[in-house]
């Protein structure tokens, strides 16, 4: 393994999530009474838990390939890689997006790497990828 990264929600979004999924069990428990609600808040509570888990982005690179959650890519197919600050990251994932493109994106985090690939069977122009330190993303992938 040669780089692997790890991006999860933030601590407000999950807070923010929480509180919707208790303001339904505050609704649950004013119709129907204690036990359904706290059935709801044990659901609720494991859901959130199964959430956090599915939204992180794993980002792997191995010798021979390049793993972003379920999408894979054989590292001789990696063109130029850039590392994006947020603002350049911004643009890219609106106004000068392309719908062909693969985006591995977050909306909780603002910087990013942009990869082109070399690959003539592949209408994919490039891969967007969230990144938390996208010099080092940006480096390992050349690499």
């Amino acid at each position: 393994m040669q780089y692997k990264e790890v991006i999860h929600p933030p601590l407000w979004l999950i807070a923010f999530v929480y509180f919707l999924f208790l303001s339904m069990v505050l609704s649950i428990w004013a119709a129907l009474g204690n036990t359904p609600a706290i059935i709801t808040f044990g659901i609720s509570t494991a859901w959130l838990v199964d959430l956090y888990y599915r939204t992180s982005l794993k980002i792997e690179i191995t010798d021979h390939e390049l793993r972003i959650g379920t999408a894979r890519i054989d590292r001789q197919y990696i063109g130029e890689t850039v590392a994006l600050t947020g603002k350049e990251a911004k643009l890219i994932r609106t106004r000068d997006a392309d719908p062909a493109a693969h985006l591995a994106i977050r909306f909780w985090t603002s910087k990013a790497v942009k990869m082109q690939l070399s690959d003539s069977r592949d209408s994919t122009p490039y891969w967007l990828i969230t990144s938390n330190n996208p010099q080092a993303l940006a480096a390992a992938l050349k690499n």
